[in-house]
């Protein structure tokens, strides 16, 4: 075998969960807050963000939203969708969210911790490029 046919380091794929050991992100996060900079966003400006979660019954759902509530977000409890009976949507949002490294991984970490500890899964964020 010829070394030049070997598969290089960096092209081994990255599970988007894992953390860059560098900034702490998330790998998922650092690609979207990457997209939002090619499209000219000053990530130190604050701007309206929206956070999902998923739980298996309203009452988990609900105290996430307590929490989230007592963190300074608004949050929403949606019914399930049809396809999805036994999934409660929380979403939580924040007008004046700022997304450094900084603000994404207190984000992350509160709506991890909160998905960790009720049985729920955190989905991710989204937010507009511009504020």
């Amino acid at each position: 075998m010829f070394p030049f046919n070997r598969k290089k380091k960096d092209e081994e794929p990255v599970d988007p969960e894992a953390r860059s050991p560098e900034l702490g992100l998330k790998y998922k996060d650092l690609q979207l807050l990457g997209e939002m900079m090619k499209l000219g966003a000053n990530l130190a400006l604050p701007r309206h963000a929206l956070y999902y979660l998923y739980f298996p019954s309203r009452d988990a759902a609900e105290t996430g939203a307590d929490e989230g509530g007592a963190a300074g977000y608004t949050c929403e409890v949606r019914d399930p969708l049809p396809e999805y009976p036994e999934q409660w949507t929380l979403l939580c949002e924040r007008p004046d969210a700022v997304l450094d490294p900084k603000g994404v991984i207190a984000a992350d970490d509160l709506f991890q911790g909160i998905a960790d500890r009720l049985g729920g899964d955190f989905d991710g964020w989204e937010a507009a490029a511009q504020p």
